[in-house]
Parts: structure tokens; sequence; C-alpha cells
């Protein structure tokens, strides 16, 4: 059987040959069983989010959407060549929740529009596939998981290693005490970032509304250190490396030691690479306390020295013995660090950003459309995920005060500190503000 990759390659090399397009030839497939996508932000990760699309059965890309015009004619430039038609390509994303051939949009913008655009989706009617982290602060995840209850429809995080076979199973004999009792798991991420100077007022390019890429956000003038990606760095619109890549880590030690809000959090760390306009950390180690269990991260953005030469993965340790774990596999450790077992995946995952497209994200996606068409359990459904999203939400906040955190373990909501607690959400641009 020939590779995803070689599958796609040859779509878009015999797309502008087809003499029947993709939309009509998904008609006789059958409309009722088509399952019609709506792609937002399409700047990098948007690519992963095409492809994954394409490879599920019976699928369309209807509508694709991005504040600035370079990144919106490249990509449906793309997307033709992929299903053999153009897409309706659109500025403004609420002029796609109004289409009725639009069943699930999906979100790869900046972070502050992460929660609006989702709610936003769901009150349309849409299904939404959201990268994480799917909120900005902790007060839009409890409002997103709110709204999903009360629009019934599907929500899935983009922590796509919930769908990764080998990891599915590793954890599952975890949770069956493959190690005895899991109490301590450790996750971490390297990368060589670059520093982002300081940044200058500049004339905001005649291919991008800087409006609308603020959105939800008070506005601010437009900076040349800022757009399309080092907005990451910056408390205004991003989450810091925690939220851009912990999440998945952190999500996965949650999973394995069967664990929700912690009790406690605490956060050490700074920007000590680069002196520049970079407002988050760039080495942070973060702890999460629960009653007979921990968790740590530790996140390295301009550092690449790896772990057990990888650049990204979690070690889950128990009371007898130890799992290494990440993208491509995972080993067994005896107590005494005696390998055991050892499973490698016959197609590597980057450890960087997986900006690009990747098996694991096709199988996230093709859960999500099993979820839709057949009511297939999702494997991140938004109130499940939202719960590591918070975590390192409240890790960013420890970090800012520079104090521990006390939580409550039934909800995450810090307690006994009004100053942190204030920090639970954000304000917004007059009219932006998020309501379900």
């Amino acid at each position: 059987m020939p590779s995803r990759r070689t599958v796609l390659k040859n779509l878009a090399v015999g797309a502008a040959g087809l003499a029947v397009s993709a939309r009509s030839y998904s008609r006789i497939l059958g409309a009722n069983d088509r399952v019609t996508f709506a792609i937002i932000g399409l700047h990098g990760r948007a690519y992963a989010h095409l492809a994954s699309v394409r490879a599920g059965a019976n699928t369309d890309v209807s509508h694709v959407c991005d504040v600035d015009r370079r990144e919106l004619d490249k990509f449906a430039t793309r997307s033709r060549e992929l299903f053999g038609h153009a897409p309706v390509a659109v500025k403004d994303f609420r002029s796609l929740l109004e289409s009725k051939d639009v069943d699930v949009i999906t979100i790869a913008t900046p972070e502050h529009w992460h929660a609006h655009m989702a709610v936003m989706g769901l009150q349309a009617g849409k299904h939404v596939y959201v990268e994480k982290p799917s909120s900005h602060n902790p007060h839009e995840g409890e409002l997103l998981v709110a709204a999903q209850k009360k629009y019934g429809r599907l929500v899935q995080l983009g922590n796509q290693q919930r769908s990764s076979p080998h990891t599915i199973r590793i954890i599952g004999k975890i949770r069956e005490g493959l190690i005895g009792r899991p109490y301590f798991g450790k996750g971490w991420y390297s990368n060589t970032r670059k520093g982002i100077g300081t940044g200058k007022a500049v004339p905001v390019p005649e291919y991008l509304d800087w409006d609308l890429w603020q959105g939800p956000a008070p506005r601010r003038p437009y900076k040349d250190n800022i757009h399309p990606y080092n907005w990451h760095w910056f408390w205004h619109w991003g989450t810091g490396e925690t939220l851009n890549n912990g999440t998945h880590e952190v999500d996965l030690c949650r999973w394995a030691l069967g664990v929700d809000h912690p009790s406690r959090v605490t956060a050490s760390g700074g920007r000590y690479h680069f002196k520049d306009d970079w407002e988050f950390y760039d080495t942070l180690v973060t702890n999460f306390e629960y009653d007979g269990k921990m968790i740590t991260w530790e996140g390295m953005s301009c550092q690449g020295k790896q772990y057990y030469g990888r650049g990204r993965g979690v070690t889950i340790h128990g009371t007898e013995g130890t799992v290494l774990l990440d993208r491509d596999g995972y080993e067994v450790y005896s107590l005494d660090d005696k390998l055991l077992d050892r499973y490698r995946v016959e197609t590597k995952n980057t450890t960087g950003d997986l900006l690009s497209m990747d098996e694991m994200t096709d199988l996230h996606f093709r859960n999500l459309i099993g979820g839709i068409r057949d009511g297939e359990p999702l494997h991140s459904p938004i109130a499940e995920g939202n719960v590591s999203v918070t975590m390192l939400q409240l890790s960013n906040i420890a970090w800012k005060l520079g104090r521990t955190l006390s939580l409550d373990p039934a909800n995450g909501h810090i307690a006994g500190d009004p100053p942190a607690a204030a920090l639970w959400r954000r304000e917004y641009e007059p009219g932006w503000e998020l309501t379900v």
C-alpha cells in the first residue's frame, strides 16, 4: 500500500487534470456522509490540518481564512491542489460561520483568538478542532467548556499524542500497574529559538488587517517583531512556551498518573539567554503537586541540549519501574534501571512544533470525524483537555508573581490569593467580551 505522503503527492500533481472535482466526487460518495471543514489561521500549523483533512475519508475543505493576504493566497492554492477545487478564501472568520456548508472549523490562529473563535463556532452550530492552548486564560477555558456542553457540538483539543496508538497502549499498561503505582511524571522540551530583538513601531503592512488580527485583545500599535510568530512571547497575545509546547507533555503525565487539577503550583525561571522584547521565560521549571503524586515540566526555549537524546518527552516513575515515552516510541525500565522493553514507531515524528504533516494529527482528525459521523468518543474532548491547559496557565501566573499558588483541586481555582486570582481572566477590547 502506498504511503500517505505518496498518496498526497500524487493527488497534488494530478489535481489539475481531474475531470471531476473533489467536491463533486465527494457528492458521488454521499453528501450526507461528507464532513466539510473551514481552516482558520493559515501560518504553519494549518498545513497539518489541511493534510489531515485530506487524509480522511469523504472530507472536504470549503473555506480558508486569514487576516494576512499572503498566507491566505498561498494556502488557498495548496488547498486547491489537494482537493481539486478552490476554497472560498475569506479574511473575517465570522463570514464563514454563516455558511451551511461548513461542518467543522479548525483553529490555528494566535492564542488570544482560540476561545473566541471556538465559542462562536459552537454558537453557529459547528464542530471545532482547536490547537493548544484552547484559551488565552483560565476564564476563557471555563467558558469554552460551558459552551460545548450548552451547544452540544464536539470540540477536540489539538494535543495529537492522545491519538497515538503506542501512547494509548503504554499509558493503558501504566494505568494497569506495569510500573507499580505511578507517582511522578517529568516532561521536558528543548529548542534553539533565536532572539526577537527590540521591536520598532512601523506602518502596518498593506497585506495585513492589524485591527482584525488583534480582535478581542485591547489595541496596541503594530511593531515589526510580532507577526507572524513572535506573538507567542508577549503576554498580550501569547502564553509562552508552557502552553505552546509544554501542554503536550504535561497532559501525558497527567493522563498516566490519573490526576486532574493539582493542589499546588510552583514555577521558577527567567529570560536568561537573550535580552530582548521576549516577555516570558526562555528557561522554566514548573511543578504540580497532588496528594501523593507530582508532575514537573522543564522547558528550554533557547538551549537545545536533549534528555535521553530526545528534544521532548516524559518519564513516568512508579514503585516498580519507569517508562520513557515520546512521540516515536517508549522504553520500559526496572526499578534498578535495566531496560525491559522497547518500542519504536516506523515513521519518525519531529520533536519540534509539528508545523507540517504527521501521522498523529491524521489520527486525531480521524477520531474527531468518527465522533461526528458515528459517535466515537473523542480522545481529547475539551472538558478533559482544558484541565491540562489551565494547569499551565496557572504555572504562568505563579511565575509572573514569583510565588506558589494553592488551588482548589475540584476546579483549579486559586485559593486565598486575590492578586493571583485577578489574573484568572483578562481585559478585552470593548465589544469583544466573551459570553456563552
